[in-house]
């Protein structure tokens, strides 16, 4: 029988995967990760669900990892002026590669998550596709990903709705039926980022706004406390709402406009193809600039620094430095690279 080591959160998501796979003809086991002292829940609810699925699980403690690689990144990002795509990064180096290093030492030939996307094998290469559900896609999170872990790696819920894996987890009467869906952030529940940075790491000092005239206009209270394209929250009044356009970490300065700012063009460095020679230069494709973004038409320029010039085919609110870009053919992730 075909094993399968199976991340799971205790989430619906992961539960329902594992029955399905159960289905499916394999052997399942679980494997949780303790990625920091947040993850408590995590931990309870997938020895619930284990419990109640009737698999084994392998808990792993990667709190000192996670903080490494994730954590002080993500910290250091903001405190630049650049917002960082946690959840991106960690997937490549820390879930899926010791996901995949646990199952190779147990004797699992497969792994699995209960994420939403598509892998096919072309010509003897993996491919990470959408998902069969557009609001659900979850590509963009898993654009990272090598063929190592691709070749391995089982999505049960790649042509599944969010409703249907909802109505089986009640069919079967899981103990996370009714669980809310995962926040994006897991190291941070209330999602006080700043507050988190500043009782962590450091505050990042005051500075001032500079108003679309080029003008001081009021002092902001630290740059981590702001993200591009920001409205709300900002404490000034220039007789018309103000966006945030620029942030400055160098002179300490956040530039408002009084519309969104837009962008037609945007560089990636530190590109990662999902397989060799995927992303030519002078190629059309589209790309995604936000986890929850639509898919953008652009051609793409291979510059001297092997960084990508996307050129899109229409202005786009402005994305913040840090971010992750990916890169599409039609439905198949070619790769990703960090928004400058």
């Amino acid at each position: 029988m075909n094993k399968v080591l199976l991340a799971l959160s205790g989430g619906v998501d992961s539960s329902v995967s594992a029955e399905l796979l159960k289905h499916m003809g394999y052997e399942v086991a679980g494997v949780v990760m303790m990625m920091s002292d947040a993850h408590v829940k995590t931990l309870q609810a997938a020895r619930d669900s284990a419990r109640a699925l009737g698999i084994k699980l392998y808990e792993l403690d990667l709190r000192r990892e996670f903080k490494a690689e994730i954590i002080d990144y993500f910290a250091e990002e903001y405190l630049s002026g650049r917002t960082p795509s946690p959840c991106v990064r960690c997937n490549p180096r820390i879930k899926f590669k010791y996901l995949l290093k646990t199952a190779l030492e147990n004797g699992y030939h497969h792994i699995a998550t209960g994420h939403y996307a598509q892998i096919v094998c072309e010509n003897g290469i993996y491919k990470l596709k959408c998902a069969k559900s557009a609001a659900r896609d979850q590509s963009y999170m898993l654009a990272g990903l090598g063929q190592e872990v691709l070749s391995r790696l089982i999505l049960p819920l790649a042509d599944i709705e969010k409703d249907e894996v909802r109505a089986i987890a009640e069919r079967l009467g899981l103990p996370c039926r009714n669980a809310p869906d995962s926040q994006e952030n897991c190291f941070i529940p209330d999602n006080n980022y700043a507050l988190y940075i500043e009782e962590n790491y450091r505050s990042a000092p005051e500075g001032d706004f500079i108003s679309p005239e080029g003008e001081i206009c009021g002092r902001h209270k630290g740059i981590i406390h702001y993200t591009i394209g920001q409205r709300k929250g900002l404490g000034i009044a220039l007789g018309r709402p103000a966006f945030v356009s620029e942030i400055n970490a160098e002179r300490n300065e956040i530039r408002l406009s009084y519309e969104k700012a837009v962008t037609d063009e945007v560089i990636l460095s530190g590109i990662s193809e999902t397989f060799k020679g995927a992303i030519q230069n002078g190629g059309r494709y589209s790309c995604k600039l936000r986890s929850v973004g639509r898919l953008i038409g652009c051609c793409a320029s291979i510059l001297d620094d092997d960084s990508i010039l996307l050129k899109l085919d229409s202005p786009e609110p402005k994305v913040s430095a840090g971010q992750a870009g990916v890169i599409y053919e039609s439905d198949t992730v070619l790769g990703m690279g960090t928004i400058q």
